[in-house]
């Protein structure tokens, strides 16, 4: 009778063990699943701070006259696309990733038309109010690509976890998936071409 005791203590401990431990897991994954969503929030935010800067740089370039239309244009519907586009976190899918950049490289282009068409108005381009837009936005740029970058390192990480055994198991039954990554704008890879014909 000692030694059946003996036994189901033993048992009992091991049981205990493993409960732990299968907790202490999941935990690690909850935690690792919560630091994605908190980075995706941040990312979110630098590209809100962008698309906030944006009325305030078109009603500076508003305010010269003779300043195409069409660019402005462009800017503004671009921005409303680019906030239109929401993103689930607990659906960070390459897909639903390449969605939301798709959005945001549209305001990215349509930006860059504007600071070019910029230079062919030198008043504009010495406006006070206006250089201090254009370095706001090149800070929030900035910002975008630090976020990214984070958010990519805690997604790997993430990634990473969910796909290693034991974790695999305790993910695939809460249901947890891998998330996308951002990845560079098609062409990036290439140097652009130079030329002083």
């Amino acid at each position: 009778m000692k030694g059946k005791n003996k036994n189901l203590i033993y048992i009992g401990i091991v049981v205990v063990l493993l409960v732990l431990w299968s907790v202490s897991l999941y935990n690690g994954l909850i935690s690792k699943e919560e630091a994605v969503n908190a980075q995706w929030a941040n990312v979110e935010t630098a590209y809100q701070r962008r698309a906030d800067l944006i009325p305030n740089l078109v009603n500076t370039v508003k305010g010269y006259a003779d300043f195409e239309q069409e660019t402005l244009t462009q800017v503004i519907e671009a921005r409303a696309e680019a906030t239109s586009v929401n993103v689930d976190p607990s659906n960070l899918s390459p897909e639903a990733i390449a969605q939301f950049e798709q959005a945001q490289q549209g305001l990215s282009s349509a930006l860059s038309r504007l600071l070019v068409t910029v230079e062919r108005y030198p008043d504009l381009k010495a406006s006070q109010n206006f250089l201090e837009l254009q370095s706001q936005l090149e800070g929030a740029e900035n910002r975008i690509s630090v976020e990214r970058r984070k958010y990519n390192n805690i997604a790997r990480d993430f990634n990473t976890a969910i796909r290693r055994i034991p974790r695999r198991f305790f993910a695939g039954m809460a249901g947890m998936e891998k998330r996308g990554y951002f990845e560079s704008a098609e062409g990036a890879d290439t140097a652009p071409e130079v030329s002083f014909d």
